[in-house]
């Protein structure tokens, strides 16, 4: 695909994201001197967060994160989160444009209710940014995230690489919602680095399948039922994020395999990462969230003030929409393979820190991988 993370992580760090050094993913709160202030008089930015029930990060990272440096532009955030409900997402829409707010940052649950949303904003001239997940057939003027199809490639490498030993290894794929448009660009990232593996034999795909709102607990009966149709063997699972990953281990635990089969994730999580350091969980990736709230809180002071030339300059990638066939000015930033052997590198101050994940059982652990 002609990419490589240095030199997407080089792009990222070049937009102008002045708020931390690259890669920060800290869910703390600046000093409050740090940060201008700001009134309710302030212009409105509304966003609203998908849930909190599949992974940590939407509470833990981008909201404190999004409100920090929406702040700092001289902003004034109304954060909310419709917890997977659409309707409660379109309702929140609607209250945040009876509120008057001059942009809109949405990462929705689904794909239809976030295109909704946009053309009711468009219809009453809020410009809107996707983020983090892009509504195919929707109308957001820009779309702030990772390179999702990146993720998928490292996650797939990863697994070839822990299976390299094992010739014919059985592969189990269990994948986010299809109605989301990020677990499609994983997916297909992860079957572009796989294609050759399973072609020539190297792997062997036993079963790939969707799963629905990217349901932690749906994700783990799909994977039994996937693994007692094959005789209960498995020797690895592409698991599209650290939630799933933990829904797979459960089951794994179950049938005496846990620590055995590789098993991937996403988002870096505190309990991804606990699962790599007890070896059930084989790697995760790491996705610079301060990054990516700090560029849509650019993006958006730049709306509030009408300059779209200065919003085009940070948006100056594209992705193109397959639904309604447009292309979208976009941040794409880069994600980093995150295993055993590189954890300490993302751990300590402005990061998950080691305290999170090194208490009882993992102490020794954390000493062993030189973890302070």
């Amino acid at each position: 695909m002609g990419r490589t993370p240095a030199a997407l992580i080089a792009m990222a760090c070049s937009v102008g994201l002045l708020l931390v050094a690259c890669g920060n993913n800290s869910p703390r709160q600046p000093d409050a001197a740090a940060v201008p202030p700001w009134t309710d008089a302030a212009p409105r930015v509304g966003v609203i967060l998908p849930e909190t029930a599949t992974s940590a990060r939407w509470a833990h990272f981008d909201q404190p994160m999004l409100q920090s440096a929406l702040r700092q532009e001289g902003l004034a955030p109304i954060v909310q989160n419709a917890q997977g409900d659409a309707q409660k997402f379109a309702q929140i829409a609607d209250s945040m444009l009876s509120q008057r707010v001059q942009v809109l940052i949405i990462a929705a649950p689904s794909g239809d209710v976030g295109a909704t949303v946009e053309q009711k904003a468009k219809q009453q001239g809020v410009p809107v940014i996707d983020y983090d997940r892009l509504n195919v057939g929707g109308s957001a003027d820009y779309y702030v995230s990772f390179d999702h199809e990146m993720v998928g490639e490292l996650q797939a490498q990863a697994l070839a690489a822990a299976l390299r030993d094992k010739p014919g290894a059985q592969v189990i794929e269990i994948g986010g919602s299809s109605t989301d448009h990020n677990a499609t660009l994983v997916h297909s990232g992860q079957s572009e680095a796989l294609a050759p593996h399973y072609a020539a034999g190297d792997l062997q795909l036993v079963s790939s399948r969707f799963v629905d709102g990217w349901d932690n607990q749906a994700g783990g009966q799909v994977f039994e039922q996937l693994l007692t149709a094959n005789g209960g063997r498995v020797d690895g699972v592409l698991a599209a994020n650290d939630g799933l990953a933990a829904a797979v281990i459960t089951v794994l635990q179950k049938y005496g395999l846990a620590g055995a089969v590789p098993v991937t994730g996403q988002d870096m999580t505190v309990d991804g990462l606990r699962a790599l350091l007890q070896g059930y969980q084989s790697s995760t990736v790491f996705k610079p969230i301060r990054q990516e709230a700090g560029v849509a809180a650019k993006l958006a002071a730049a709306l509030v003030r009408g300059d779209v030339a200065a919003a085009d300059a940070l948006a100056s990638q594209r992705i193109r929409d397959p639904v309604a066939g447009r292309e979208v000015k976009s941040v794409l930033l880069a994600p980093q393979l995150i295993t055993r052997d590189n954890i300490k590198t993302v751990l300590g101050p402005g990061h998950v820190r080691a305290e999170e994940i090194c208490g009882g059982e993992l102490a020794g652990t954390c000493r062993q991988l030189g973890i302070a």
